[in-house]
């Protein structure tokens, strides 16, 4: 575990620290005729092998350097002036998902790419997160699209599809604190949100849209609750195995 940790060290370092805002602009505008993009990729490497103090690790800093510089090529030639944001946290998962696969493959040969693809726990869990991330939002909005009809949403203006990401993020808190077993910081959650939304919509005194943001609140809450139960009794039906 100390190794993947090294590897993340070496990411947030090279990404945050060793990375001038200067050298992000000459990046977005030259691209591939950047030399800052060959060198920040260069230092990737060069801390992989720093933090290390070994030579031996040469091919997977190697790695690091060239799956690094792709992400960031991808990044650059992909994001827009209205999609910056998207894409930061594209590039950076991106990052993220090949360092764990690179040490997973570096420094766990006996288990191999393909345990994961055997292991049930991967699955439950992947569809379970894909389940509250992508496919619940649609199922909410579904079930109350006829109640969406009849409120006026012009009434109050709000980021864009900003309550879209606050049902993904509560979904998946409240799923994870389900299967950590932490029932209690659910109504924290509860609580929490109820105080910063719910505060505004009594001042509003818009009965037809507090009614509709509690059901689609419980509704959210509720799936994934009931989703958190179902993946632990799942995945202790296979330790009983």
């Amino acid at each position: 575990m100390i190794v993947l940790i090294k590897l993340i060290l070496a990411h947030l370092i090279g990404d945050f620290i060793l990375q001038p805002h200067s050298w992000v602009e000459k990046k977005e505008n030259r691209k591939l005729l950047s030399v800052q993009l060959y060198v920040h990729a260069l230092i990737h490497g060069a801390l992989v092998l720093l933090l290390f103090w070994s030579l031996d690790y040469w091919l997977l800093a190697i790695l690091i350097t060239i799956i690094h510089m792709g992400v960031d090529t991808l990044k650059l030639y992909f994001q827009k002036d209205g999609n910056k944001t998207r894409w930061f946290l594209i590039d950076q998962l991106l990052h993220i998902v090949s360092i764990f696969v690179l040490w997973y493959l570096f420094f766990n040969p006996a288990l191999g790419v393909v345990s994961i693809w055997e292991n049930p726990y991967f699955w439950i869990y992947l569809t379970a997160v894909l389940f509250l991330t992508l496919v619940c939002g649609i199922l909410i909005q579904v079930l109350l699209s006829n109640w969406a009809k009849s409120i006026e949403t012009e009434r109050e203006k709000s980021l864009p599809n900003a309550g879209k990401y606050i049902g993904i993020l509560e979904r998946l808190l409240v799923f994870i604190f389900v299967v950590t077993g932490h029932w209690e910081a659910i109504g924290f959650l509860v609580a929490a949100k109820s105080v910063f939304r719910f505060g505004n919509l009594k001042d509003s005194r818009d009965r037809k849209l507090t009614e509709y943001i509690l059901i689609g609140t419980l509704l959210s809450f509720g799936i994934a609750v009931i989703v958190g139960i179902l993946v632990v009794a799942l995945t202790n039906s296979f330790i009983n195995i």
